[in-house]
């Protein structure tokens, strides 16, 4: 299969059997909420427009529910140093740039990493080499800037990828998100369950696959994170290593209105004479440094929002 045809939708069974009469009720509802006050709207407009908009329309709404205290306790955690009128700026340029992806979400086809000016792309002969040598390779990124940016500078260069995302509880808006994303040219299935067996069938046939490695994995590895230990996910590293194929970090930074930067870094590997669980956890600090040092470049671009610490790591920092 060529990365110009998207897998097949693939959704988990069991957010679907587990719903109630009730939850397929609200679930409709919601669909045509999210059709007629968001994506009509937003569409409308046109894709710095409707960045803009949802930019200033979330920093200035987002302060007034409580996720915005995950935001700044994370916030607090990762920069102590930080007075307190810095945590307020940052945290609500972090809504900005949530609010931005929300905007630009309908607009991605507009949004073409190699065709106009909204996407530079940093080394895209690295991309080239993946697919040239078509041993296929792990891409590993975080939720910084719009990051669906990410995986269409991968898949439309073309390299043959699969490119995992969490479902949404409500299946109406999980197929409309992925239509978009399969419009765009991303090839997209699901990581919790079903996916696992799909990347290693792809690494196995030589393909590639993409994974964000900068969120709370309960099962995971505890690593050093701005200092902190945080639970991360060593399967990007187990995959590559099971396969021997090279880890690829690449980042997005915005540069403004629909319009960012996506850089394909050098290759992560473990240090020499390290092998098995000790190679894992190597690349996975590995992984994580990378992550935290884009974060620390564009800490407004990233997705605080996320409890990526445990609230015992909250109280012990005193935040």
């Amino acid at each position: 299969m060529s990365s110009s045809e998207p897998t097949q939708y693939v959704r988990p069974r069991d957010i679907d059997d587990r719903s109630t009469w009730r939850q397929r009720l609200a679930w409709r509802l919601e669909a045509v909420a999210w059709d007629v006050l968001y994506w009509w709207p937003m569409k409308a407009l046109g894709p710095e427009t409707a960045s803009n908009f949802a930019g200033w329309l979330v920093k200035s709404l987002a302060p007034l529910f409580s996720q915005n205290k995950t935001v700044k306790r994370n916030l607090r955690m990762a920069f102590p140093d930080w007075d307190e009128e810095t945590v307020d700026r940052v945290a609500k340029e972090s809504w900005e740039s949530v609010g931005r992806t929300a905007g630009e979400l309908p607009h991605l086809p507009k949004i073409h990493p190699y065709q106009g000016d909204r996407v530079e792309v940093v080394h895209p002969e690295r991309l080239d080499a993946v697919e040239k040598s078509q041993k296929g390779a792990v891409f590993v990124s975080g939720h910084l800037a719009n990051w669906e940016i990410m995986a269409a500078v991968i898949c439309r260069r073309p390299v043959d990828c699969l490119v995992t995302y969490r479902a949404l509880n409500n299946p109406h808006i999980d197929r409309r998100i992925n239509k978009v994303r399969h419009d765009y040219g991303i090839g997209v299935l699901t990581p919790k369950g079903l996916g696992t067996r799909e990347l290693m069938r792809a690494l196995s046939a030589g393909r590639s696959v993409a994974l964000m490695n900068d969120q709370k994995f309960n099962k995971g590895l505890a690593v050093p994170f701005f200092g902190h230990e945080a639970m991360t996910a060593p399967g990007p590293a187990r995959l590559a290593l099971k396969y021997n194929v090279p880890i690829i970090p690449v980042s997005t930074v915005r540069t403004g209105p629909a319009r960012f930067r996506t850089t394909i870094h050098d290759p992560i590997r473990p240090r020499e004479g390290l092998s098995g669980e000790d190679a894992v956890r190597d690349c996975v600090e590995q992984i994580t440094r990378f992550i935290e040092d884009q974060i620390r470049a564009h800490p407004e671009q990233w997705f605080w929002q996320h409890r990526r610490w445990p609230k015992s790591a909250w109280k012990d920092a005193g935040v």
